[in-house]
């Protein structure tokens, strides 16, 4: 049974949000103090979060960066709001998916379901470690190291980066990625794929990698590898 921690300050939403979701078999979670929500978070320990943008004392995104400083929990974000900017906040700081509010429950459903099995299947893959231009790219621990110097990357990252890894000198469409980020693309707006790249090349920076990662107008991305490797 998966721990889920609803971050969600509408009692009648929470209520209901929890009991459709316990019908799936999750362990609903949620908060008694909006300004104590780390301390929830720490006592829950959750295996996915689900996050209300607007709330009291602090909104979403403060409290998604303060996780993210701490873990690399799947993340979903609600929002009221119909701002575009919304979603691409929420990626930019590290969010998994983004639901609109009013939503189908069907949605939400389907979105956590991708969610979980995309990120809790593929850490259980048999392949933990594979090495590119020169560096070691650790699937369970989602690290990567370069000359003694290592960096870690959120599940999207990640993935981003084992999938044009495993094509390596292949194109890698935009499609492709959104698909196995998200599953359900038609939910997915072509900026966030955008943005969690670009979340990527600035981790890889440090290590001397991020231009290794190329953009290829109007088809998808490539990472690059020495013909000789």
């Amino acid at each position: 049974m998966f721990k889920i921690m609803l971050i969600e300050d509408d009692e009648s939403l929470f209520n209901e949000m929890k009991d459709r979701l316990s019908q799936w078999s999750y362990d609903i979670y949620g908060v008694q103090d909006f300004g104590k929500v780390m301390e929830a978070y720490s006592s829950i320990q959750p295996e996915l979060v689900i996050i209300d943008i607007k709330l009291p004392q602090y909104d979403g995104f403060h409290w998604c960066r303060l996780i993210r400083a701490h873990s690399n929990v799947p993340i979903i974000f609600l929002s009221s709001r119909d701002h575009p900017t919304d979603m691409v906040m929420s990626m930019h700081l590290g969010a998994d998916d983004f639901v609109q509010k009013p939503f189908h429950f069907e949605v939400l459903i389907a979105k956590i379901q991708a969610t979980l099995r995309r990120v809790y299947n593929y850490n259980t893959e048999r392949v933990e470690l594979r090495t590119w231009r020169g560096a070691t790219i650790e699937y369970v621990k989602n690290t990567l190291t370069h000359d003694q110097q290592a960096v870690l990357l959120t599940k999207n990252e990640m993935l981003i980066l084992k999938l044009l890894v495993e094509h390596k000198n292949q194109i890698v469409t935009r499609e492709e990625l959104i698909r196995s980020l998200w599953d359900h693309e038609h939910f997915v707006s072509d900026n966030t794929l955008t943005v969690n790249v670009n979340r990527l090349r600035k981790k890889l920076e440090p290590l001397g990698l991020d231009s290794y990662i190329e953009t290829h107008v109007g088809q998808g991305y490539q990472a690059t590898e020495e013909a000789n490797i």
